[in-house]
């Protein structure tokens, strides 16, 4: 199989919403808040060149508005707020034969012209105890959020986190509907990954957490999930940055995740996973390694981005069982060189060790990444970016 797909995304963010009241009871609740508008424009082209592929090419153009309110807290012991999130995307390019992108909703002769989300998410804040319930975008290693195209996943649910002892943060709480990042409705979750079968729709994901910040440097975490009728999930990680010099340090990540079957599905994996990046001045150089073991892929709630070291543009995440996979990788900050804003990434990644179509397989993948935002003037936070990505996978028969 072969793919390739480039992506041009132009962003612009405007903030600021400052109100006065003289009403003393609601004064932390108005001049704590605040707003942003962020608007995305955005082209995305994928080829794919597969012998008897139903579609051999992806293409559409598309224009989106995040609008995100967040008030402050009514004072007293226990505060109250409320935040409001709306999503707007715009159809400026597509065709019957060229959408699913993951830029607009798939429709059954063409892409509809636009689709929208609101939500309202109320919160209470008891000291450093903070409840959230209604719209969400968590940022957990068992639930991520896709933010890669136009316009955010999001979910229903309640969160709690607490942060009553310094370093220690506690997350736990419920999800119980998913809209997708190209949707305008909320659904039942279910289950993605490679070779996960089984399971069932659901309006049930347990999480729970807790992150201790040792040091500066240092960071542990532990997350469990559950998705009912589909999976249970337990990840540890541990972040540590190390000078060794001036502008010079390494960073280490390491993850584990177990995860295993809940109901009728066949999920069996245990994923290792390990990146090191030197940091040297304006550049950094990475080197990561990935290892699954068991019948199945890495699970994870349908549209969500991976917890996996090696989750990157094209691929499902490298993450197939059984699958080894390994990845170099060099960033640049154009700082360095007195061009603030600007940045570049490149990186490769080959994975083995796996089976497709009964043949041994093998994958690799290739991106390139070039992002500049504007730093001051009239336009302000308005930012480009170029991503391009190539994708192969050959099994002992040739190209698949």
């Amino acid at each position: 199989m072969r793919k390739k797909q480039v992506i041009i995304s132009a962003t612009l963010s405007t903030l600021g919403l400052s109100m006065l009241t003289s009403i003393h009871a609601h004064a932390s609740f108005v001049e704590d808040s605040k707003a942003s508008l962020q608007l995305r424009n955005f082209y995305l082209n994928s080829d794919y060149r597969q012998a008897g592929a139903t579609q051999s090419k992806r293409e559409e153009w598309a224009q989106g508005f995040i609008l995100k309110y967040e008030s402050g807290y009514t004072d007293g012991p226990v505060g109250f707020g409320l935040d409001a999130l709306g999503l707007l995307g715009l159809k400026l390019d597509s065709g019957p034969e060229r959408q699913n992108t993951g830029l607009l909703p798939v429709g059954s002769d063409k892409a509809p012209d636009d689709y929208s989300q609101m939500g309202l998410t109320g919160k209470i804040r008891i000291s450093k105890t903070h409840l959230k319930f209604g719209t969400l975008i968590p940022k957990l290693a068992t639930v991520a959020p896709s933010d890669s195209r136009l316009l955010p996943q999001a979910f229903q649910g309640t969160h709690l986190t607490v942060r009553e002892i310094d370093g220690l943060t506690i997350n736990a709480g419920r999800l119980t509907q998913n809209s997708l990042r190209n949707s305008s409705s909320s659904d039942d979750m279910t289950v993605a990954g490679s070779g996960v079968s089984g399971g069932q729709a659901t309006d049930q994901f347990d999480f729970a957490g807790a992150r201790y910040d040792w040091t500066k440097r240092l960071t542990t975490e532990y997350n469990y999930g559950h998705l009912k009728q589909n999976y249970k999930q337990h990840i540890v990680n541990a972040l540590h940055t190390l000078p060794i010099g001036a502008n010079r340090s390494v960073v280490s990540d390491l993850r584990y995740a177990h995860s295993s079957d809940d109901g009728n599905s066949n999920v069996d994996n245990k994923a290792l996973g390990a990146m090191f990046t030197y940091k040297l001045n304006s550049h950094k150089f990475a080197a990561a390694y990935q290892k699954m073991n068991g019948a199945t892929g890495f699970p994870h709630i349908n549209g969500t981005t991976s917890f996996l070291v090696n989750y990157v543009m094209l691929s499902p995440d490298f993450a197939n069982p059984d699958e080894k996979s390994w990845q170099v990788r060099y960033d640049y900050d154009f700082a360095g060189l007195g061009i603030p804003g600007l940045s570049f990434m490149t990186r490769y990644l080959r994975g083995d060790n796996f089976e497709r179509g009964g043949s041994d397989a093998k994958e690799w993948e290739r991106n390139t990444d070039i992002a500049y935002a504007i730093q001051n003037g009239p336009f302000k936070n308005v930012g480009l970016r170029w991503r391009n990505g190539s994708y192969r996978r050959e099994a002992a028969a040739g190209t698949i």
